[in-house]
């Protein structure tokens, strides 16, 4: 490493937005259409314990093809003063030693954190921070549960570019009540630009952010979480599983041994009758590796080019007891 180029001034971009807002497809597709010669690297943030977006990135893009993927579960990265973001983070640029960094906090987790570490002493050097994006599906306006909670104000007012995804499910004055807020809860210089699917523009990430890190600019922050397990080792029952609450919202994820292997229409099955917020998933099936993303408006499949375990993360308002039974009842048998 001492015989090495220093890392200096990353480009460096925080992406953010509440449950269902479609970060997961924004960075997918910004990596799909990153300069060919470019090393990109993404450390990715989970509320749930289990972790599961890491792997969906890693399924669709690998390092050959210069893009980076590292992973901190289980809540707001930036809990024990940093630590868990702080360590990633270095292992990640230090194996990658990136063109560009994007970072996707939780969809529950606090922004202003995430800046506040990297913007800190620590990084000055190392990043340049960019613009920050928060992806905002303007349909959610109309629910108290959204706009009265403090980490989706808090999303919007740190917000470079308010990005509203998902436009073509827009009912009839959706936009104008985004563009409304947008003036109320987000900054006198945001941008406000409107897409579907997550695509974002790679331009709307050029440029330095004019956010501050002063927490007092922004609503309160909640509490920390409780440490990761994601990297816990599997007991013998072949399964893990862990819950964990915060923000109003409870997760339950679950992580498989690489033995067990799926059924892939029992999944399906079990996935379009969950009641939930979000689910991610990612699974070894008969015919194949497969991740999961449900939403309220769809159940989308992806097919992954491998994966080192099934792993599952269901966030809702309540845990359904019976989510485990129905989900062992997907294992093929005698495999």
């Amino acid at each position: 490493m001492s015989n090495e180029k220093r890392i200096s001034n990353v480009p460096t971009n925080i992406i953010t937005g509440f449950l269902g807002s479609g970060k997961t497809s924004a960075i997918l597709h910004l990596l799909k259409n990153k300069p060919a010669n470019e090393r990109w690297a993404v450390l990715v943030n989970e509320f749930g314990e289990i972790g599961v977006d890491g792997s969906l990135f890693e399924g669709q893009h690998s390092e050959e093809q210069g893009v980076f993927i590292r992973e901190v579960p289980g809540g707001c990265m930036c809990c024990t003063a940093g630590l868990p973001m702080q360590i990633a983070l270095n292992l990640l640029l230090s194996r990658a030693r990136p063109d560009r960094l994007l970072i996707e906090p939780t969809g529950l987790g606090h922004p202003i954190e995430v800046l506040g570490v990297l913007s800190g002493e620590f990084y000055q050097e190392s990043l340049s921070i960019h613009k920050i994006v928060t992806l905002v599906d303007a349909r959610h306006l109309s629910d108290s549960r959204y706009t009265n909670h403090q980490t989706f104000n808090q999303q919007i007012a740190i917000a470079d570019v308010i990005v509203g995804n998902k436009s073509d499910l827009y009912r009839d004055g959706d936009r104008e009540v985004l563009e409304a807020y947008a003036r109320e809860q987000g900054a006198a210089h945001a941008k406000l630009l409107i897409t579907e699917q997550g695509i974002l523009e790679p331009s709307w990430l050029e440029g330095p952010t004019s956010a501050s890190a002063d927490p007092q600019h922004y609503p309160d922050l909640g509490e920390n979480q409780q440490p990761s397990v994601s990297e816990m080792p599997i007991p013998e029952s072949g399964y893990l599983k862990v819950e964990n609450k915060g923000e109003g919202f409870k997760s339950v994820g679950w992580r498989f041994t690489p033995r067990q292997v799926f059924d892939r229409s029992k999944l399906i099955a079990f996935f379009r009758g969950l009641e939930a917020e979000r689910m991610k998933a990612v699974f070894i099936t008969e015919s194949g590796v497969f991740g999961y993303n449900l939403t309220p408006d769809a159940l989308t499949e992806m097919v992954l080019d491998e994966c080192v375990e099934s792993r599952v993360e269901i966030i809702a308002s309540d845990i359904d007891s019976a989510w485990e039974e129905q989900l062992l009842d997907c294992i093929e048998p005698n495999l």
